[in-house]
């Protein structure tokens, strides 16, 4: 995995987002400017650290970076905006808390989002670049975090384990008490849940149907 120090004209920061799939809840994105002579050990994709790691990394780039931030897209947005544009939109809230500003960005992915610096798009970025990696950590955990406290304020779908992805609590908790004002409303299992069926079984009604069902 490599670590940018700077391209000519300026810092880089990596940017990743967490929670473009799930039913329910925001979208949420990272963005950190490391600091070459204090990078944490361990940094990779989110995805592939446990949760107690994640959250150790978290405090430590928070502690080292040379600039980090963190922005959210509500539910209300990804509904007016699509998902994807809501996406960009935390990313641009992210980069746009950074009390360093960068020249570059380095984004995760292959589609070249509009944030207030040059992009560079990076396909499978959280993998091999310790500034997105970084990025990734920390929007998964501030998004992780957020799903916990809303566990609390809409108990019966398994906020806290599951995150808003899908998951057998979850779609018993929708068929169950129906959708929250967190749920996205266009995605195709809360739509399926609406109608009475079971979310995680209906796929090809999905399909059929032509509903969104999870990015």
């Amino acid at each position: 995995m490599l670590l940018e120090k700077a391209f000519i004209g300026g810092l880089v920061c990596g940017v990743d987002e967490a929670g473009r799939g799930p039913w329910a809840g925001p979208v949420s994105a990272g963005a950190v400017i490391l600091n070459p002579k204090k990078v944490p050990k361990g940094l990779d994709d989110s995805k592939k650290l446990s949760a107690k790691t994640r959250e150790t990394l978290e405090v430590e780039i928070k502690a080292k970076a040379l600039a980090w931030g963190v922005g959210f897209a509500s539910v209300e947005e990804i509904a007016a905006l699509n998902i994807l544009h809501a996406t960009g939109l935390a990313m641009h809230r992210a980069v746009a808390a950074l009390a360093v500003a960068p020249a570059f960005a380095l984004v995760d992915g292959n589609y070249r989002f509009k944030l207030p610096c040059e992009v560079k798009t990076v396909v499978g970025g959280d993998g091999k670049s310790k500034s997105i990696a970084a990025a990734s950590i920390l929007a998964k955990v501030a998004r992780d975090r957020l799903m916990v406290e809303m566990d609390a304020r809409y108990p019966g779908y398994g906020f806290a384990s599951h995150k808003g992805y899908r998951a057998p609590i979850h779609a018993e908790g929708l068929l169950a008490l129906g959708p929250c004002e967190i749920h996205r409303m266009a995605w195709g299992p809360v739509k399926l849940a609406l109608m009475g069926k079971d979310p995680l079984q209906a796929f090809e009604d999905v399909l059929q149907d032509n509903l969104p069902f999870e990015d």
